[in-house]
């Protein structure tokens, strides 16, 4: 396995119509989760992946299940309780482009996530470990987790990937920066968007807030710059990588489709100028399609997108 991650995934209902949804009747099922789009575009960007929760023992939880493994990602550590429900959440379409999100995942099932839900020895095999801001948020459990996942990877010199991912609607704001940069300190790779950055080490500037985590220990930080790009910075390089322009259709996945793409340019041993680079084109492509998972590409199209071919014929034959 070349990563491993775990985290909530859920099932998204998007609506059919650009209206408030109070007002719309008919909605598109769909699964959705940072940690499991990750996972899902590394396999399809022809890496061994892992993915682990805890599901309601329900309909949905078994939809995500067969979803994510359906993709080519590991679940063989995934489990089921009768305790609490799978979550979902709701995408509002609102005019030009705006986009709402309603979550229903208190209380969870995979808020339920504790220590021993880890088997460190699958960890332990693996060369990456993905995690995110959004599961240590969900329970004091699954921070315990999160930090317990970290640690066991630290010691055995598997390289740690942390995106902030902030999910203000989970967090107090006081307790989500003192956590996340608990986190942060354990981490090798930082991926924060320059809000996140700007928030957590109270720096305005990239090069400023990848100082910050590399003083904290960090081997290499990547500012997400949305539209402008990206800022990467080591304590041996430091450069930024202009974004691709295209049409944003759904611009909900693009960071984790960035964090695919730049966790496999790692595991390719490209510089960190090209594994951005990656990153970049990833997010570019997911952008352009409706839903979290159905734009990530796989490595024949990341290519195509790299080398600037960025349409299709009408009908290819």
């Amino acid at each position: 396995m070349e990563v491993v991650t775990f985290g909530e995934s859920m099932v998204l209902f998007s609506g059919d119509q650009e209206l408030p949804l109070e007002y719309v009747h008919q909605f598109h099922k769909q699964m959705a989760g940072a940690e499991s789009n990750v996972a899902i575009g590394l396999a399809r960007l022809g890496h061994s992946t892992g993915w682990f929760s805890k599901l309601g023992q329900d309909a949905f939880g078994r939809y995500i299940l067969q979803s994510v493994r359906g993709q080519g990602v590991d679940t063989s550590r995934c489990t089921y309780t009768d305790a609490a429900p799978t979550a979902v959440f709701f995408k509002e379409r609102g005019r030009g482009g705006k986009t709402k999100v309603y979550y229903y995942r208190q209380g969870s099932a995979a808020s339920l996530m504790t220590k021993e839900d880890l088997d460190e020895s699958y960890l332990t095999q693996a060369k990456m470990l993905h995690v995110t801001g959004i599961t240590p948020a969900l329970s004091e459990s699954c921070f315990d987790l999160t930090k317990h996942a970290m640690d066991v990877a630290k010691r055995n010199q598997v390289s740690i990937v942390f995106d902030p991912n902030i999910r203000w609607k989970l967090w107090d704001r006081d307790k989500a920066k003192s956590r996340l940069l608990e986190l942060a300190a354990r981490a090798d790779y930082i991926l924060p968007g320059l809000d996140e950055g700007e928030f957590l080490t109270g720096r305005l500037r990239p090069k400023e807030i990848s100082e910050f985590f590399l003083k904290l220990g960090s081997k290499a930080v990547v500012v997400k710059l949305g539209k402008d790009g990206a800022y990467y910075q080591s304590l041996t390089e430091r450069g930024h990588v202009p974004a691709i322009p295209v049409q944003e259709i759904d611009p909900v996945g693009a960071g984790d489709g960035f964090a695919a793409g730049f966790i496999s340019g790692l595991l390719r041993n490209d510089s960190l100028a090209i594994s951005v680079t990656r990153a970049n084109a990833v997010g570019a492509i997911v952008v352009g399609v409706q839903g979290d998972t159905e734009g990530l590409p796989n490595e024949e199209e990341l290519q195509a997108m790299l080398s600037g071919q960025t349409g299709y014929q009408n009908v290819q034959r």
